[in-house]
């Protein structure tokens, strides 16, 4: 077994602790906890869409309690502005103005996942500064350039209320390697248990009860690019997923079909570039994920739900519909375009 190998073993076995232990204090959510391990090990921004209540936050500290990373937070509200995740100002106890580091820069490189709740009620000044801080994954304050090696952007939209809210553009959602969807649990068990263990009631003794820091999270960049260079793709698994590219443009072409809507007049763009290089990301993790070295059709099938709804483009007279459109069409172009 060559240095590679063996490195990529050993964190394999740490991946899924990580998993177990997330799931201590996040229950019924298997598949989630799947997919935001995946963005960790990918190394890719996700968003969450998930009602009020149903554990977003909660997995986050989780997740960034067991990484052992700083977690900063920040709440979108009508009349926040870029600067407020910069800086912050206030009258110090003297009576003398005072300014202090805010929510982004306050970790400095220890920053590890930065939460931006309901991002969709921030001004679209907001996510123009939080989109150079995904892609360079730095910003400058202070007179000086501040840098997050580590970070990863998690950002939730409220799908319920939508009053006073600025839905984000095509392209802001495209830098998200991932959509992931919470929702409650479904079983009578997990449900129970949430409501009946005083455990799951206080949220902050719930997560500090989690193993912290069991990996070192500074070396997730590292490890990210091992498995990218190691996890196979062959030509006829790329061929599939050339075709699974054309379909998202072009369905009718590929015989998807939809009940109540022309398939050959849906789509604006289908997915980008970038999207589909992260689909190959996200697809090689799920692969090394499973301890395989290469990828099959089903790792593919396994997150291309996540990493390419969000970034398609309907017709402006179908994109009020996004949501229920979504589901189906992915659902049909999976069972259209022939797996080999």
């Amino acid at each position: 077994m060559d240095r590679d190998d063996a490195l990529l073993s050993d964190w394999r076995q740490r991946a899924l602790a990580l998993e177990a232990e997330v799931s201590k204090a996040v229950i019924g959510q298997a598949r989630v906890i799947r997919m935001v391990n995946t963005a960790v090990f990918a190394r890719g921004h996700v968003l969450l869409q998930g009602d009020v209540g149903v554990g977003k936050t909660t997995l986050l500290r989780a997740f960034a309690q067991v990484l052992g990373g700083d977690f900063a937070r920040t709440e979108g509200t009508i009349d926040l502005m870029p600067n407020d995740l910069i800086y912050y100002t206030y009258i110090s106890a003297e009576g003398k103005p005072a300014v202090e580091p805010g929510p982004l820069i306050r970790h400095g490189d220890q920053l590890a996942i930065f939460f931006f709740n309901e991002i969709n009620r921030a001004r679209p000044q907001v996510h123009s500064l939080l989109l150079r801080v995904m892609a360079e994954r730095s910003v400058s304050a202070f007179n000086r350039e501040h840098r997050f090696p580590h970070l990863l952007v998690f950002a939730d939209r409220n799908r319920v209320e939508r009053e006073e809210t600025f839905e984000i553009s095509s392209a802001a959602r495209d830098r998200f390697m991932m959509e992931v969807t919470i929702d409650a649990p479904a079983t009578d068990a997990d449900r129970r248990q949430l409501m009946f263990d005083p455990r799951f009631h206080d949220a902050d003794r719930l997560v500090n009860a989690l193993a912290g820091a069991t990996l070192a999270y500074q070396e997730l960049n590292h490890v990210a690019e091992v498995i990218q260079r190691s996890v196979q793709a062959s030509e006829t698994l790329q061929n599939y997923a050339l075709n699974l590219w054309r379909a998202t443009a072009a369905p009718a072409e590929y015989g998807v079909r939809l009940s109540d809507l022309d398939t050959a007049q849906l789509m604006l763009a289908g997915a980008s570039p970038r999207g589909m290089s992260q689909l190959l990301r996200a697809a090689r993790v799920a692969a090394w994920l499973d301890d395989r070295d290469y990828v099959t059709p089903h790792d593919l099938q396994s997150v291309f739900v996540e990493t390419i709804a969000h970034r398609l483009c309907y017709q402006p007279v179908y994109e009020m519909r996004r949501h229920e459109i979504a589901g189906p069409l992915m659902s049909g172009i999976l069972a259209s375009v022939a797996a080999p």
